[in-house]
């Protein structure tokens, strides 16, 4: 079965097909059906992730698959959440948003500093899917004052997780994956795909 990916991201269709695989899907990257990307005009993940998977599935006619994450920070009121790729600006780096959130977080204590990431995966069989799978995820951490790792990306570098005293740019990928926020999403929807026979 050929599922689209609502991104133009390679990397990222290699890593939800490894993470797919003993389904035997086929995880292809919308930018190589032409999809144009959709606005994110929603005000939560979720609405996010639905628009861009019943974007991919209207332009290609073939079930879609999106994600929607971001960095969630309570000191912050949950900013950057759904504005954590583009925090610093709509051309903004990993580096600017960085250094936008330890602006923001200046003289806050350590132990104010909570922090999760979270990732929404909807999956729609068609655009007008009534009944899409909607897996969530987050993964539970603190953020530190300065970068740290040169692994990984977006904030993964003042990601700092408890359980392994590292910072998510400081793991080796096969703990990340495990661990994250994506990593925990995509395991549930594998086990919603086998559990429904739809798919």
């Amino acid at each position: 079965m050929r599922i689209v990916l609502a991104s133009n991201n390679p990397g990222k269709a290699r890593e939800f097909a490894a993470a797919l695989a003993e389904l035997n899907v086929d995880i292809m990257p919308q930018s190589l059906f032409g999809v144009p990307e959709v606005e994110e005009t929603g005000l939560t993940f979720i609405e996010n992730a639905l628009l861009k998977a019943r974007n991919a599935a209207l332009h290609t006619g073939w079930p879609a698959l999106a994600d929607d994450s971001g960095l969630v920070v309570d000191a912050l009121d949950g900013r950057p959440g759904i504005h954590s790729a583009r925090y610093a600006g709509p051309d903004a780096d990993d580096h600017a948003n960085i250094a936008k959130l330890l602006v923001e977080l200046r003289g806050v204590p350590a132990e104010r500093r909570t922090a999760r990431f979270v990732c929404v995966l909807a999956l729609l069989r068609h655009p007008a899917d009534p009944t899409p799978l909607i897996c969530q995820a987050s993964w539970e951490g603190v953020t530190v004052t300065e970068p740290r790792g040169a692994n990984g990306f977006g904030y993964d570098p003042v990601f700092f997780v408890p359980g392994e005293q590292q910072t998510a740019a400081e793991l080796d990928l096969a703990t990340k994956n495990r661990l994250s926020h994506r990593g925990q999403a995509l395991a549930h929807l594998r086990r919603q795909m086998q559990d429904e026979p739809a798919w």
